[in-house]
């Protein structure tokens, strides 16, 4: 029987699947193989929300962490523009 990984090590390896999935969609790669990884995305993220190893804020804070280190941050100031010639 396989132990039980310590939170810290089920969170880090969260974040390089994480990881993985978000270059992969930002570089284009293929649907399967973004399916595939979202879908370990999302067995690592119920097996961590089933064993109470993290809560769901805990998730959401590390996907959009994780978010803007591959893509940038999530919303950007823009400037006004007139709409006047």
């Amino acid at each position: 029987m396989m132990a039980m990984r310590s939170k810290t090590e089920a969170m880090a390896g969260l974040r390089r699947m994480l990881h993985d999935m978000l270059t992969a969609r930002e570089g284009g790669e293929s649907a399967p193989r973004l399916a595939r990884v979202k879908g370990c995305v999302d067995g690592a993220m119920r097996a961590l929300l089933d064993s109470g190893q993290a809560t769901r804020q805990e998730l959401l804070d590390l996907v959009a962490a994780e978010r803007a280190r591959v893509s940038g941050p999530a919303t950007a100031e823009i400037r006004a523009v007139s709409l006047s010639a």
